[in-house]
């Protein structure tokens, strides 16, 4: 269940919004402990309860595609850190179930620093996502605008009911617009994602993801000869 707080506990309501302050609040309340929570423009979300099934299978899966593409694409250095804590002080924290990064200056953790990725101290990802399991209503509208004012390249979301990819790219007015190919996976086409999330009707996670990583090497097969 995904709740949208305009006035979470312990807010006075002389105040119009939640501020920082009442999220971080939430973040470190230990009632909170398997609480999804994010921030934006003096709005609070917090996904109440531990991941399901059908979210933890197709989370899984869509890790297991960006392995196999990293592999058959060795030219290129890919880092997946789903669900880890992103923040911008004061006006931005979310925890997508999908973060990517490609190229240099990956985020890496030191010892006594904090367990999140921090802007601007690390660089914004290149690709998150979310499975929308019983959220895709908001992942397409309040949490499209809020990883948009992050400026993040690219957004997918994850249809589990409808088995549908809606991914986007960043346009230079700071919108995102549907597209059809990956950015970020240089020439992966999101209808092969689709198909891959099809097989999962009929078979597990780990045998959808062997269907995808066999398509990718007949592709290469084909450019080859």
């Amino acid at each position: 269940m995904t709740l949208s707080l305009e006035s979470p506990l312990n807010i006075p309501r002389s105040r119009p919004a939640p501020l920082w302050e009442d999220y971080l609040a939430v973040r470190d309340d230990p009632a909170y402990g398997d609480c999804k929570v994010a921030f934006y423009q003096g709005w609070l979300w917090v996904e109440m309860g531990k991941e399901g099934i059908n979210h933890a299978s197709f989370s899984d899966l869509l890790t297991m595609l960006f392995g196999f593409w990293a592999f058959l694409h060795p030219e290129e250095t890919y880092a997946s850190l789903g669900r880890c804590l992103v923040e911008q002080v004061n006006t931005h924290a979310c925890a997508p179930d999908l973060v990517v990064y490609k190229g240099q200056n990956i985020p890496q953790w030191q010892t006594g620093e904090p367990r999140k990725i921090e802007i601007p101290r690390h660089r914004i990802p290149d690709l998150v996502g979310e499975i929308a399991d019983t959220s895709l209503s908001q992942d397409l509208d309040e949490q499209k605008h809020l990883y948009a004012s992050l400026g993040i390249p690219e957004y997918w979301v994850i249809d589990v009911k409808g088995l549908r990819v809606f991914a986007f790219t960043l346009q230079e007015s700071g919108e995102y617009q549907r597209c059809t190919e990956s950015q970020v996976f240089t020439g992966l086409p999101i209808d092969l994602i689709e198909q891959t999330l099809a097989k999962m009707t009929t078979s597990t996670n780990t045998a959808a993801a062997t269907w995808f990583m066999q398509q990718l090497q007949a592709g290469i097969q084909d450019t080859a000869s």
